[in-house]
């Protein structure tokens, strides 16, 4: 569970002053599970128990984070508790943390769970880690975390794979073909591979903007579309969306049923936005949405 700003960067200036060597390695975050070798072919089993964990909350999680503690001697780590801002905000954590210990993610513990945010993973000695802890016993800060994080370790550092929002999946079309939709940010590997299956390639700029909303459509356990809205994160400044439908599933609703979605998700976070462009056929954009006003060539680069 990956910190946001701005208590991510708080945290990164603990971590630095504290000399934590795994600072350009991994964000601030919260694990759940441990670092593990998963097989190419369980990759889609881990991304379903990651996304019925998350969707199994009723929403967010907050927590106090604070003050810094450590487990020497039996690891040289200092670390920020994990506290409940209520008793059940705690035991959300937990049911979470066991939730996506299932499947190819189940793996027993070596130690008792202990939620934390690493704050130097390598700390010299017990005189240094008792030094620490007295100079930081103060420090508390609050930190939402909003989202289940999926990473991979690409060389020497970790980053985002896959993702999904605490909180139940958007159904569309209950008693029929049911189309659940996920919300993350992360543009999971299935959404790649369906892109490269629709015959199409993700626009310049949807997989690098600073802010990105991701929905993913499932059906019956499959993933048959995927819609991507981003922007710079600057008001006023233009918004690009794209939508993508998997062959089998066309002309059944799905691509105009994830950009509603897509509208509205874009309304709750309250991005504000004077243009939107659509990369795709314009038609379908015209036919689907009020929403879309600018249509973008394929190859052209947002601005």
């Amino acid at each position: 569970m990956l910190l946001d700003p701005p208590v991510a960067g708080e945290v990164q200036g603990l971590r630095r002053a504290l000399g934590d060597g795994s600072l350009a390695a991994i964000g601030p975050h919260l694990t759940l599970v441990p670092p593990l070798n998963i097989a190419e072919g369980q990759l889609g089993d881990v991304l379903a128990t990651v996304r019925s964990a998350a969707a199994a909350e009723p929403g967010p999680i907050s927590l106090v984070l604070g003050p810094v503690l450590t487990f020497v001697p039996a690891s040289p780590v200092l670390y920020l508790g994990a506290g409940g801002s209520e008793p059940s905000q705690l035991a959300a954590l937990d049911r979470l943390a066991g939730a996506v210990l299932q499947g190819p993610l189940g793996r027993p513990r070596r130690w008792p769970w202990v939620p934390h945010v690493t704050v130097c993973d390598e700390v010299p000695g017990e005189e240094h880690a008792a030094a620490a802890v007295r100079a930081l016993a103060s420090y508390r800060t609050n930190a939402v975390f909003d989202r289940a994080v999926l990473l991979e370790q690409q060389g020497t550092r970790w980053s985002p794979l896959a993702d999904a929002a605490l909180g139940p999946a958007a159904v569309v079309g209950r008693g029929g073909l049911e189309l659940e939709i996920v919300r993350g940010r992360a543009i999971g590997p299935d959404g790649a591979a369906l892109v490269r299956g629709a015959g199409g390639e993700l626009p310049p700029g949807a997989a690098e903007a600073p802010e990105r909303i991701v929905l993913t459509g499932l059906m019956s356990g499959g993933t048959i579309g995927l819609a991507v809205a981003w922007w710079q994160g600057i008001p006023g400044s233009r918004l690009d969306v794209c939508v993508f439908v998997a062959p089998r599933a066309r002309r059944q609703g799905i691509g105009r049923a994830l950009l509603s979605a897509l509208e509205s998700a874009v309304g709750r976070a309250g991005w504000s936005s004077a243009f939107v462009g659509g990369h795709g056929p314009p038609e379908f954009f015209a036919n689907s949405s009020a929403w879309v006003r600018e249509f973008v060539p394929p190859g052209s680069t947002s601005s």
